[in-house]
């Protein structure tokens, strides 16, 4: 793998996260460093077919094209993850 891309829904969350994150702790350098954080895992025990990596409170939901690992999305631990993707 040489690289990754953010679908256009994985780096909204990601926005939404460092937002969040600065606003409820009155700092940016806590949001980029939690943002930081989950980026850093993208590269982590990627396999081919659809795939799942916890980081943080938060899960990345990605897959593999070719030789590019695209990010479908940066959700909360919290949340359905089976109904985010209609099972």
């Amino acid at each position: 793998m040489s690289e990754f891309r953010l679908s256009p829904e994985a780096e909204a969350e990601l926005d939404d996260i460092w937002v969040r994150i600065a606003h409820e702790s009155s700092g940016i350098d806590v949001a980029t460093r939690v943002v930081e954080s989950i980026t850093d895992r993208f590269w982590l025990d990627l396999r081919p077919g659809l795939r799942s990596f916890p980081a943080e409170d938060y899960v990345i939901i990605y897959r593999i094209e070719e030789d590019v690992v695209l990010i479908l999305h940066v959700v909360h631990g919290s949340r359905d993850i089976a109904a985010l993707f209609g099972h």
